[in-house]
């Protein structure tokens, strides 16, 4: 995400297709141009950079944060949604 966000804050279009994913459906029917998500893309790539390190560290803060964060990223289809699964499915079943 965070390589995304900051492709399309220089570039003007997503890392891939012309066409963002199936996810740019939802924030173009609430009126959202998808194209001016990169600050929205970079933080949530930081944020589950942090994550990786909390849950490297063993950080009491992680575990948590890695279930909010999850949560939050389902709506990235297919891809997203799939890793935000599988850390939610590891996280919920670990603790």
């Amino acid at each position: 995400m965070l390589l995304d966000g900051l492709y399309v804050m220089f570039k003007g279009k997503y890392i891939g297709p012309p066409v963002p994913g199936p996810w740019a459906g939802l924030f173009t029917r609430l009126g959202l141009d998808v194209f001016k998500l990169g600050p929205l893309f970079v933080v949530f790539g930081i944020a589950w950079l942090v994550l990786a390190y909390g849950i490297y560290m063993e950080q009491p803060w992680a575990h948590v944060a890695g279930l909010i964060l999850s949560v939050c990223t389902l709506w990235y289809l297919p891809l997203g949604t799939l890793f935000s699964i599988v850390v939610f499915s590891m996280l919920w079943w670990v603790k």
